[in-house]
């Protein structure tokens, strides 16, 4: 496999006279000259365009590029391409009935002919889509993997192969493949069978999330050991990283959402689907507009609570992990948990979520020992095989090394995936650097207490217990296994629970306690502890205290090490001319949203209505000069949001 690496970068604004110069050096089926004419932007960005020309060109390849970094022009330009040479559809493997509904509106905004096939059409409205297909109509065909299995839908596909007219296969969300990524759909195994039988349409998967273990998984599941690797950087510089220890969770996530996001769109991510209705029916109630999503819920009810979070401004989606992929909303401004994910990859490719416009945005995470606890018990009671578990176990550990380090968050996280980097300077690490202290005393005092009572009763007990036990609390558990006659009785009364439950964190982080689940989540002696204990290794670990409410600032790109945050016009650049503008635009673009009945991020993200109401084009050129702003929403649209600068310029409501 050959393998191609670069880091995740933007181009510049886009100019009208850098369109007219692209146009006439560039045949206008070209790469370039379709992500200026359809897709409205200047130049390709990072790895996008050694991607789209290797594709165009009929190479596999297997993308990796973090939300919000362009995966889908990587696939969609080279199906415009391919279906104007003459080499027909595109088929899309897409995993969710929504996410193909949005990107279909999208690209019919865009003037590019696409369809889906899915659950929610008749039997007329499949027929219609077939019978467009078959006449060579379509350039981009989304459809599940489950469809794409069905001998009905593989016999379609013969045909057009025996034409000429399958262009290519895209394989959107690619980690559902592998049983080590984070959202493993067997259905998605069955994909390999595009390769066995149509070897001569290229492929290309794309997935923002893979470490390498996944990563080696999607190849050999997929069969694209000959495909090109494409690696962007996974770095999300306008995200700022912060994981608090929980006290009461939901009042720390309230007083996050009340300094830092009033008003903003968000997600908020928790374990249970109960933990879900009761986090959105409080957080109602304290005057935060919030919906619930979990797979308990009818599909009807979810879809209606998705279909608002897109649609409308300023929702909280409070949800399980059912809820996500393929959320295309640009403007969520924060992503909570209230619970300590299964993974790395998981909590990545959910902090993802925020800020896919580019703008600041905040991942925030509130964990505890029980956390670690539940998702280490869920793991050894499920019913898979011990090299799962064991690969499970290590991937659980790897986050809460992340949760529980003192350096840069970003610095580790990228390091997870296997990329260098230097401190962020917008993590909370960074920017409020927490204390450390020597714990090695403390860490002794725990080993030996758990050790005492294990050889004291033959058995294993949970953190609860060994700490009432350290702090010297005479309770009715600690007096009928008559714990309180142990030396280590009283040792630990010089520091509170929250302490001693961060030292044991820490510990269980660093491999010298782990829990047995199938002790009833007991804590037992691991690998480093007998180091601890022998006084051959001294520990210094972060100070665990009460939590502090968070202060929002703004973060500059100097202070980023590991990545340059994307430039691009925001409601804050505007002055009061230009806002006012703004605002006319989006209430303008809302109408045409609803009439379309699409997100309304879809018609024009927000990026490209501050631009335009900063610019105050005069006419069209100028108009077209505007990054976002393709060919057909020129045509379509390009009177009407001149119209409305001019209403508004002169003090006449849109």
């Amino acid at each position: 496999m050959k393998l191609a690496v670069f880091p995740f970068l933007t181009g510049p604004a886009r100019s009208p006279s850098l369109r007219a110069a692209s146009i006439l050096s560039a045949d206008s089926n070209s790469p370039f000259a379709i992500l200026q004419d359809v897709f409205g932007y200047p130049q390709f960005r990072g790895l996008q365009q050694d991607i789209v020309e290797h594709v165009t060109d009929g190479g596999d390849a297997l993308v990796l590029m973090p939300t919000g970094g362009g995966k889908s022009l990587c696939y969609q330009i080279p199906a415009i391409a391919r279906q104007r040479a003459g080499q027909g559809v595109t088929l899309v493997v897409s995993p969710l009935i929504a996410l193909m509904h949005d990107q279909v509106g999208a690209l019919h905004e865009l003037g590019v002919e696409a369809a889906f096939l899915n659950s929610s059409q008749t039997l007329d409205e499949a027929r219609e889509v077939e019978n467009k297909l078959w006449r060579g109509e379509l350039t981009c065909l989304y459809a599940a993997p489950e469809r794409i299995n069905t001998p009905r839908f593989l016999e379609q596909l013969d045909r057009l192969n025996a034409r000429g007219k399958l262009a290519l296969f895209a394989i959107d969300e690619a980690h559902c493949v592998s049983q080590w990524g984070h959202d493993f759909r067997p259905e998605y195994r069955t994909l390999a069978t595009l390769h066995e039988r149509y070897g001569n349409v290229p492929r290309i998967a794309l997935t923002a999330t893979a470490d390498d273990l996944t990563r080696a998984d999607i190849i050999e599941r997929l069969k694209l050991q000959d495909a090109r690797l494409f690696i962007s950087s996974f770095d999300r510089p306008n995200i700022r990283y912060r994981l608090v220890e929980k006290s009461d969770a939901k009042k720390q996530l309230l007083r996050f959402i009340q300094d830092e996001h009033t008003g903003d769109a968000g997600i908020i991510y928790c374990q249970s689907r109960k933990k879900v209705e009761e986090l959105a029916d409080w957080l109602s109630g304290e005057g935060i507009p919030a919906l619930p999503y979990h797979a308990g819920m009818t599909p009807a009810q979810r879809q209606h609570n998705q279909d608002r979070f897109l649609r409308e401004e300023g929702l909280v989606m409070t949800a399980t992990i059912a809820f996500g992929m393929g959320i295309d909303k640009p403007d969520v401004r924060f992503v909570a948990h209230l619970d300590l994910p299964k993974n790395i990859e998981g909590y990545y490719q959910e902090t993802g979520r925020a800020g896919r416009d580019g703008g600041e945005a905040n991942a925030w995470m509130a964990y505890g020992l029980a956390d670690v606890v539940n998702q280490r018990r869920m793991i050894d009671e499920s019913p898979a095989t011990d090299e799962y578990k064991q690969v499970m176990r290590g991937k659980l550990d790897a986050l809460l090394t992340l949760a529980e380090a003192a350096d840069c968050r970003r610095v580790r996280l990228l390091a997870y995936f296997g990329e260098q980097s230097q401190p962020c300077g917008n993590c909370d690490n960074c920017l409020n650097p927490p204390a450390t202290w020597d714990a090695t005393e403390a860490s002794r005092k725990v080993l030996s207490c758990i050790y005492r009572v294990q050889q004291h009763s033959g058995i294993s007990f949970g953190a609860g217990h060994i700490l009432d036990i350290l702090r010297g609390k005479t309770t009715d558990k600690v007096t009928q296994f008559g714990h309180q006659h142990l030396s280590t009785f009283g040792i630990g009364a010089d520091l509170s629970e929250v302490q001693w439950r961060g030292v044991i964190r820490q510990l269980i982080a660093i491999g010298a306690l782990e829990i047995d689940a199938e002790a009833f989540n007991t804590l037992r002696l691991a690998g480093s502890a007998r180091a601890i204990l022998k006084g051959e290794q001294t520990l210094s670990l972060r100070v665990s205290d009460k939590p502090a409410a968070g202060t929002r600032s703004r973060r500059a790109s100097s202070n980023s090490g590991s990545g340059e945050a994307r430039r691009k016009t925001t409601e804050a650049d505007l002055d009061a001319a230009s806002l006012q503008r703004f605002h006319a635009l989006k209430a303008w673009r809302a109408e045409v949203a609803r009439e379309h009945n699409l997100p309304a991020y879809v018609i024009f993200h927000d990026a490209t209505l501050a631009a335009i109401a900063q610019n105050n084009p005069a006419d069209l050129d100028a108009l077209g000069g505007i990054a976002g702003m393709g060919e057909k929403k020129l045509a379509a649209y390009g009177q009407e949001v001149l119209r409305v600068c001019t209403t508004t310029e002169a003090g006449v409501s849109p």
